[in-house]
């Protein structure tokens, strides 16, 4: 695979529109489905021969190159500023993940048991699916820390199928940040090449305006 700019601008849109997606979901219980498949399919994509092929095209990421050009100016709020915190967040967890090679082993298990359950279901964003990809963050990724803390509607966030939705989408966010980190991105990048990713991010929603 390719470790490019624009690799590293793909896994970075799909961080950032993992965790706005989070923060939806968070406020109002819902986000819009093609919004989220892409991220969602992404877990299952193994043996891809691009980046922009872990998420079926670039086109799925269109969400997520616009909040890297808009979250990466500085200028976006205090809502801005809690998704640029909890992407850093989730790159930071996914480092320490690489490094715990049993939760590892457990995410790959844990994948392969969700995959027999998306052939059946054929939905990736099925109840049933989701309930076993938010078991499988808990089981992993919620044992390390700092542990990503999710602000939202109580009453939104006290529902089960809403805290499965978000905790399988933060496990999006993690194999996101995984590519990342194998396409040669690195934290350090986020405030000296700010620029680099912001054009890398603009010409590739050209090529699907």
């Amino acid at each position: 695979m390719s470790r490019t700019v624009a690799d590293r601008c793909l896994a970075l849109a799909g961080i950032f529109q993992a965790v706005e997606a989070v923060h939806e979901v968070a406020q109002s219980g819902t986000v819009p489905p093609e919004r989220i498949r892409p991220l969602l399919d992404s877990l299952f994509v193994i043996d891809a021969e691009s980046t922009a092929e872990v998420y079926g095209g670039v086109s799925g990421l269109q969400p997520g190159l616009s909040a890297v050009v808009a979250r990466l100016s500085g200028n976006t709020g205090r809502e801005g500023l809690a998704v640029t915190r909890h992407v850093i967040t989730l790159i930071h967890l996914a480092g320490k993940l690489r490094h715990r090679p049993e939760l590892v082993e457990t995410l790959r298990d844990g994948i392969e048991a969700a995959r027999g359950q998306l052939a059946y279901f054929g939905d990736v964003t099925h109840e049933t699916v989701l309930a076993a990809l938010a078991t499988l963050y808990q089981k992993t990724v919620s044992t390390l820390s700092p542990r990503v803390m999710v602000q939202g509607d109580p009453a939104v966030l006290a529902r089960p199928e809403h805290q499965n939705l978000i905790r399988a989408l933060l496990l999006a966010g993690i194999r996101s940040a995984i590519l990342w980190h194998q396409s040669g991105g690195r934290r350090w990048q986020l405030l000296l090449r700010r620029r680099a990713f912001q054009e890398a991010a603009d010409s590739l929603l050209a090529t699907v305006a």
